[in-house]
């Protein structure tokens, strides 16, 4: 018969074949097969690994600033926030001869993504609107040679995003505009919306974005769909993006859209409120004047102006040779739309810079007068909010300035000294 090994009556003898069959555990607790500290030792050398490689892919003169990024505790998130590594690995991808399937800093970026850890991966977003943007100019400017290398990184975007869709759209809920309000519309799931049960206070559901399926290899009628997917999956993680990366995307839209010479990118800065405030894609790069007493008042303002193609003088500005950033290209909708939530974002985001919010003005009203001359009504509507709220933002911000300068003066206007104040208490 079999005894619990606890039993109080068991026999000396009994203990010690036991005790001599099973000995007792060192370590109680048990071990975990995923150590914290050895993730993170393994995740700063994997960083390390691949911070090393890139730098021996690139000219030695380009390579320095690479170096002491490796030795720091987060190499990965510094590699991320390197204006300076971030111009280099630039300057090698817009080589005229580069992305093709032979390219090593495709090879880079392609192995990089298929990491696990998510702050290198976050390296492989940042150079997203510039790989799309090369991409996208030299495919529909006839280039020669082949493109297989960029092809191949968007791709791998393209799946990882089709993997964690799993087959499914997305939707985005419509309320229904004769009820009062959104609490007077009963809940509703997608699956009973698309079975085709319409009832009077039903609430519809529109599909965003269609199921996906596997692509093996960029053909012409789905370009638009994979590069989409690939700006949709960068959409998702903008927030942690570095500045100079949604500048690189903004002036390549800008240049997709063309118009840089129409007049109808500037017909909403006509407007009283903001008239001489907005000069957006001014060929002739005036500044814009603003008759203010304050001197203070009037630097804060300069720096709130659209510059050309949209520079200004802001912190982690990458120096651009030249002035546009690609030609003038077909925008189908699958790509407009990721384009125009990136824009959202540059433009009204609260921790956007002066800078991004500038190119992201000039690149809405460029796609805005596209729009217009393509007709495309879901684009016009949607640049037109863009740039309406634009519009607010900077007012608000001219009138935020000026309420400080007005304050500031009256603080150091002397006042009367006011009288005690006198408290009656009732007895």
């Amino acid at each position: 018969m079999d005894l619990h090994p606890n039993h109080t009556t068991s026999s000396p003898t009994s203990s010690a074949s036991s005790a001599a069959t099973n000995p007792p555990n060192p370590n109680p607790r048990p071990i975990s097969d995923e150590d914290p500290m050895h993730s993170w030792w393994e995740s700063i050398s994997k960083a390390r690994s691949r911070i090393h490689s890139l730098a021996t892919l690139l000219p030695p003169s380009l390579s320095s600033p690479l170096s002491s990024l490796a030795d720091s505790d987060r190499p990965a998130l510094s590699l991320l926030s390197s204006p300076d590594s971030y111009s280099a690995v630039s300057a090698s991808l817009s080589a005229p001869l580069s992305g093709s399937g032979s390219d090593p800093l495709c090879h880079w970026l392609y192995d990089t993504f298929l990491s696990s850890d998510p702050h290198l991966r976050l390296v492989v977003f940042s150079f997203l609107p510039l790989l799309s943007g090369l991409y996208l100019s030299r495919v529909h400017s006839l280039s020669s040679h082949s493109l297989a290398g960029f092809e191949a990184v968007l791709l791998a975007l393209y799946a990882a995003e089709t993997k964690s869709r799993n087959g499914k759209p997305l939707v985005v809920s419509i309320p229904d505009l004769s009820q009062p309000s959104l609490y007077h519309i009963p809940p509703r799931s997608p699956k009973s919306s698309f079975s085709g049960s319409n009832s009077g206070n039903a609430q519809s559901f529109g599909v965003l974005s269609p199921p996906l399926e596997p692509q093996a290899a960029v053909k012409s009628t789905k370009r638009s769909c994979i590069v989409g997917v690939a700006l949709d999956s960068y959409y998702k993680h903008i927030s942690q993006m570095p500045a100079w990366s949604k500048i690189d995307f903004c002036r390549f839209l800008a240049s997709w859209a063309g118009g840089d010479d129409c007049s109808c990118q500037r017909q909403f800065d006509c407007e009283p409120e903001i008239a001489g405030f907005l000069e957006a894609g001014n060929e002739n790069g005036s500044e814009i004047e603003v008759e203010e007493e304050d001197g203070d008042v009037a630097e804060e303002m300069g720096q709130l102006r659209i510059e050309p193609n949209g520079s200004s003088n802001g912190v982690g500005h990458v120096e651009e040779e030249e002035e546009s950033k690609g030609a003038r290209i077909p925008l189908p909708w699958e790509i407009v739309q990721p384009a125009l939530r990136i824009l959202g974002h540059c433009l009204l985001g609260p921790l956007s810079s002066q800078e991004v919010k500038d190119a992201a003005s000039v690149a809405v009203r460029r796609l805005y007068a596209r729009a217009s001359h393509d007709l495309e009504s879901k684009t016009i509507l949607a640049t037109q909010s863009l740039i309406r709220l634009d519009n607010r933002g900077r007012e608000a911000a001219k009138a935020a300035a000026a309420a400080g300068a007005n304050s500031s003066s009256n603080v150091n206007t002397p006042s009367k000294a006011k009288k005690p104040e006198v408290l009656l208490v009732s007895k």
